[in-house]
């Protein structure tokens, strides 16, 4: 785990604390990405569709050996996660374009995820938020992050978290903060 980066405050919306996700989470964090993604599906949406066979594009169980991946916890349970990466993937490259690079100054912000029974507590905005407030990564200034462009309440989401809409990609709403 080599990312250098300081957390200013691990507490969030009361009872949840933030940590560096260790190897030993994995298969909890898999599992919390599959329900995830079956909720989706259960909405209508297609995203995250491939985890449900297997195909994980993010690559979690190394980004959790890069120390890419935080979790939220209620007490020794995970609530939530997210991946912050400090070098832009493959995938932010395409959306992105010659802005990703690795001397951007951004964190790629990716699979924000919360369990379902925290799914009415605003904890995606709290783990947002401390994604922008309370942890800071050296060099790095702003975070960027894509969604699908056509889900509405995804979009209102980042923007009424401050997250400025920079346009779309390839069906993809690009946000920057």
């Amino acid at each position: 785990m080599s990312q250098t980066f300081t957390i200013s405050n691990r507490n969030i919306a009361s009872q949840f604390t933030m940590h560096q996700a260790k190897v030993e989470h994995t298969s909890d964090i898999l599992a919390l990405l599959v329900e995830s993604a079956k909720w989706l599906q259960s909405k209508g949406s297609t995203q995250w569709n491939a985890l449900l066979d297997g195909v994980d594009s993010h690559n979690t169980e190394v980004a959790i050996q890069r120390g890419d991946v935080f979790i939220c916890k209620d007490g020794e349970e995970i609530a939530g996660m997210v991946m912050l990466l400090t070098q832009p993937s493959e995938w932010d490259r395409q959306l992105w374009g010659p802005k990703a690079n690795r001397n951007d100054g951004a964190i790629y912000l990716h699979r924000l995820a919360i369990r379902r029974k925290y799914a009415n507590c605003k904890l995606g905005e709290s783990i947002l938020n401390w994604c922008y407030d309370s942890i800071s990564f050296e060099g790095k200034e702003m975070i960027r992050l894509d969604c699908v462009a056509n889900n509405e309440h995804l979009n209102q989401f980042y923007r009424r978290n401050g997250y400025t809409y920079l346009g779309e990609k390839n069906g993809y709403s690009l946000y920057e903060k």
